[in-house]
């Protein structure tokens, strides 16, 4: 699909469960103290993938998390195309030059904007779920408005590394709630895209062992060469029998959810040793139901959660600068805005790990 108009530009945009449109849409200009990006490549995250299948976090309730239509997309990054008036000082950017706008867009208002929490925003607008401060990077252009946070990426970052800053920084955010040290043993249960960045930024921590479970050899191998000293495939694998022969029976310091499935969370409880630190991560498509007298009677663990990458888009700036994480091997699919249909469609299979939209 080409577009000559300078008005308009291709978009994704959802309406509705599986209802997700190529469109030809109106084209972002930048208001005072915005800017407009071109984009350069927009991930698929798996909240996506949720999202298209209708899952009831997304649409269900009487204050639904989508808000359609809108064009999706959190995982994205651009060139500067266009500065409002007073966007140049405001975000200390200049035209031309590479960056990423972390996914939520904080209010600056609310108690937790005010005190430095900004990722847990009440207003909460994120990128590609709702359309009252902006739309989402599944387009050729898109709006970054005046409360967004903007970074800078280096030139010799590669496009597909600029393209997994966003989950990076989420996967940094997550392995820091761990508090991983030297002594513990590290269960990362998912080798997902966020679960193979986890083991790199864990790897990087230097636990005393990281263990990855996955049901899919291939993540696992994968596993292997970014760290992992142990994986473990359920499938064939006793992991309660493997962690416990780790640790002297006494399971793993830190267990670390992104499975995304409701399965996962109960294989933590039983891997995980009394006084632990379990760290939820996953956006789940349907509600998990553990004994929570594991977490308390049993065991007085230490539950944290884990939600987006606050703080961390520097830090996984200058990880993927120095190469110490990188995006080979997560990457695997790349396609154009038109072919929207083929790249949900293998993003929503075990065929894919990331896949990314080049608007071209």
């Amino acid at each position: 699909m080409t577009n000559d108009d300078s008005t308009r530009m291709t978009a994704v945009v959802c309406h509705a469960p599986k209802d997700y449109r190529v469109e030809q849409v109106t084209r972002p200009r930048a208001g005072p103290r915005e800017m407009v990006i071109r984009i350069a490549a927009c991930g698929i995250c798996a909240s996506d993938c949720k999202c298209y299948s209708g899952a009831k976090m997304f649409w269900g309730g009487p204050s639904p998390w989508v808000k359609a239509p809108v064009i999706p997309g959190h995982e994205f990054f651009g060139y500067v195309d266009e500065l409002g008036e007073g966007a140049a000082e405001h975000f200390g950017v200049e035209v031309g030059e590479r960056v990423i706008a972390e996914q939520i867009v904080p209010c600056g208002k609310c108690r937790y904007c005010r005190s430095g929490q900004y990722w847990m925003c009440e207003v909460h607008n994120i990128f590609g779920f709702q359309r009252e401060v902006a739309d989402g990077g599944m387009a050729d252009y898109m709006r970054i408005p005046p409360t967004a946070i903007v970074h800078r990426i280096p030139d010799g970052i590669s496009l597909e590394d600029a393209a997994i800053i966003e989950p990076l920084a989420c996967a940094i955010h997550t392995v820091n709630r761990g508090d991983v040290q030297l002594d513990d043993v590290v269960v990362i249960a998912g080798a997902g895209p966020l679960g193979l960045m986890m083991t790199q930024v864990a790897h990087l921590k230097t636990p005393k062992r990281l263990v990855v479970i996955d049901l899919l050899d291939e993540r696992l191998e994968l596993a292997r060469e970014y760290g992992a000293d142990v994986t473990i495939n359920p499938k064939r694998d006793d992991a309660l029998e493997f962690v416990r022969s780790l640790t002297n029976g006494y399971g793993c310091d830190v267990y670390i959810e992104t499975t995304g499935a409701a399965a996962g969370v109960g294989q933590g409880l039983q891997l995980i040793r009394k006084l632990g630190r379990f760290v939820e991560f996953s956006v789940f498509g349907e509600d998990a139901t553990v004994d929570w007298s594991i977490i308390g009677d049993r065991k007085e663990l230490d539950v944290r959660g884990a939600h987006l990458g606050p703080y961390c888009y520097p830090v996984a700036i200058d990880l993927l600068a120095r190469g110490l994480v990188t995006s080979k091997g997560i990457v695997t699919h790349g396609f154009t805005l038109d072919e929207w249909d083929e790249a949900i469609k293998i993003a929503n299979s075990p065929a894919s790990i990331k896949v990314l939209m080049k608007p071209r």
